[in-house]
């Protein structure tokens, strides 16, 4: 097994990171990992030498503080290999109901860190003429659910951006994969993880039910993270990664679904589409 490899994650002391992360040193490969606290990502991930374990505390919306600690990984491991964008939260409420502030704030983390990143380790990619970039959205960036409108927008933010990051840097042969997982066993749907508006307008009963349904099932969804990290350790390692992956059966049967949805729209308003071109007469 080949663990010459160096990683940079984003978001490691819990969740699907913090399960990439033990995995990774448990297999002898060296990780850099983030986190908005130093000790909670030490206290996570447990004692592992420095050789192969560079714990990083980070605020992501600085563009600075992620500079300096994908600069300070080159320094201590001579290289990176493998970036991957799991930092994030997620966000519900119906979109008048959501502040700005509350936008801002979950934009900056899903959203604009993921930019910031991938510009603070292109110049080292580039010069080295290779790289994995693994960005991870959510199936809510496809197929979303009724509630979860502003948390849609910004993965939907981050699948596109990763699909034409994709065309964009593979002359460098570096090479991006999108994930877009459905629901995990994590602590994803705990407080610490989820954000609900401070404001709530009577009237969406279809909003509120589904917030009851997500934090119902709290505990027993139906992803393993532990086989998840094993699969972006695989990812790495491919010769030729898919640009977007679906992770978990549900995130498979909810994008089966909306690609079946668009099909039929697609058809049913076809004569719309082709009524607004230029008939031109030869």
């Amino acid at each position: 097994m080949e663990t010459n490899k160096v990683w940079f994650i984003t978001g490691g002391s819990k969740g699907i990171g913090l399960s990439l992360v033990k995995k990774l040193v448990e297999k002898g490969y060296r990780v850099a990992a983030t986190s908005r606290k130093l000790q909670a990502l030490i206290d996570a991930v447990g004692r592992v030498d420095v050789a192969h374990f560079l714990p990083l505390e980070v605020d992501l919306t600085r563009e600075k503080a992620i500079r300096e600690a994908v600069a300070r990984t080159v320094t201590h491991f001579g290289k990176i290999d493998v970036l991957v964008n799991n930092a994030g939260y997620g966000i519900g409420g119906a979109v008048e109901e959501i502040d700005q502030d509350e936008i801002k704030d979950s934009f900056d983390i899903n959203v604009m860190a993921v930019i910031k990143t991938m510009q603070s380790v292109m110049p080292y990619f580039r010069q080295q003429r290779s790289g994995n970039i693994i960005n991870v959205s959510s199936i809510a960036g496809f197929a979303p659910g009724t509630g979860w409108a502003m948390y849609a927008a910004t993965k939907y933010a981050v699948t596109g951006l990763s699909e034409v990051m994709a065309e964009d840097v593979k002359e460098f042969g570096v090479k991006v994969t999108l994930v877009a997982p459905g629901a995990f066993r994590t602590e994803f749907l705990q407080d610490s993880s989820l954000v609900l508006a401070q404001k709530k307008i009577d009237g969406y009963s279809a909003v509120r039910t589904s917030h009851q349904r997500y934090a119902a099932m709290n505990g027993t969804q139906i992803g393993n993270p532990e086989l998840l990290a094993q699969v972006f350790i695989d990812l790495a390692a491919h010769p030729n990664p898919p640009v977007r992956l679906y992770l978990g059966s549900d995130a498979y049967k909810r994008a089966t679904e909306k690609i079946k949805l668009l099909s039929e729209e697609l058809e049913n308003n076809k004569l719309i589409s082709y009524a607004t071109d230029f008939n031109e007469i030869s």
